[in-house]
């Protein structure tokens, strides 16, 4: 290897959004914020939500998922008319 061209590896202290913070090496040599770690991150923490784009979460759990349910509420709402 040659001496004098590789850079500095340093230690530097991680800081997530989240307010948690861990210490790592990197030749960056500041300290770093980010956005989203693996404390608060949705894949890692289990907490994810689904983003139901045009009805189609809806339309999948109508179709095959709440079958029972719908029927339900359908006779609910059919109790509630006849009234």
């Amino acid at each position: 290897m040659k001496q004098g061209i590789h850079p500095e590896y340093k230690e530097i202290k991680v800081t997530c959004s989240c307010g948690s913070s861990f210490k790592t090496s990197s030749t960056l040599g500041r300290d770093l914020l980010l956005e989203v770690c693996s404390m608060c991150h949705p894949f890692y923490t289990g907490k994810q939500k689904i983003v139901d784009t045009a009805g189609r979460v809806d339309r999948f759990q109508q179709k095959y998922g709440r079958k029972t349910a719908g029927k339900a509420k359908q006779a609910e709402q059919q109790q509630g008319k006849s009234e």
